[in-house]
């Protein structure tokens, strides 16, 4: 299936990690100049050089999305290297576990100000652009927690679901100007942050990580926990022309993890 976007820039947010990487190397296979972003530069490396290796271009951002002012010039540097931004996949890190109660407010305003502040400021500011050029596709990547909320993960729960509402309110305020806005939530996906956050169950509850993981994956429809491909695969339909009427919209990636319907 053609996916309509070739020659077409996104920018993805925390590229250097497990899903923004897949993200980013999928996109690129379609023929999209990609700008990755990440707080981590050198884990920005393996993914420019993977896109770069298959003939596809790539711009390296070092970003701290809770810094607001640099919002401006990051986006400048994509749009006079690349062009401007038609495809913009909101994917933040997570905060540390920690219960919901309890937090002192300068938490929520760190992790808020990271997590969805700069989410909301860095759509607005790319928006314009998609509703003058009539084509636009806002990703925003949230967790299961958004539906059925996770114990010990009460910050991420909490402002997740926050996106969620943001999200809705947009699709229906630039949908007829050809923009969509979606969430996608992942289950249990294989990165770097599912393997911390096991082994910090694993230490709560002294047992052995492998038997976290069995339990977690005993709770799967299918057995397993996926692939940051087969996430990745799902975020680059959504980008696509071919996903023009599917807005407004949460698309699970959970292998039948989430039990509500």
């Amino acid at each position: 299936m053609d996916l309509g976007i070739n020659g077409k820039t996104a920018l993805v947010l925390g590229a250097g990690g497990g899903l923004g990487g897949a993200i980013a190397r999928t996109l690129a296979r379609e023929g999209v100049k990609v700008a990755v972003a990440d707080i981590n530069a050198e884990a920005l490396g393996p993914v420019v050089a993977d896109i770069e290796a298959a003939g596809g271009k790539a711009l390296a951002l070092q970003w701290d999305l809770a810094d607001l002012g640099v919002i401006e010039p990051r986006v400048a540097a994509i749009e006079a290297a690349l062009g401007p931004v038609d495809i913009l996949v909101n994917n933040t890190g997570g905060p540390p576990p920690t219960p919901v109660f309890g937090q002192d407010a300068a938490v929520w305003q760190k992790w808020f100000q990271a997590m969805v502040l700069s989410v909301i400021s860095i759509t607005d500011r790319v928006l314009p652009g998609m509703r003058t050029r009539k084509f636009g596709r806002v990703i925003t990547s949230t967790s299961s927690g958004v539906i059925a909320p996770i114990p010990n993960l009460g910050l991420s729960n909490a402002l997740r679901t926050s996106l969620v509402g943001w999200s809705k309110t947009l699709a229906g305020e630039v949908g007829r100007d050809g923009v969509t806005s979606n969430i996608v939530l992942p289950g249990r996906v294989a990165t770097p942050r599912i393997q911390f956050l096991d082994e910090q169950k694993a230490g709560r509850e002294s047992r052995a990580v492998e038997d976290v993981r069995a339990q977690s994956m005993a709770s799967i429809a299918v057995g397993r926990y996926g692939e940051p491909q087969e996430y990745a695969d799902v975020v680059a339909f959504l980008a696509s022309a071919r996903a023009a009427y599917v807005t407004g919209s949460v698309v699970r990636v959970d292998g039948g993890l989430i039990a509500s319907i």
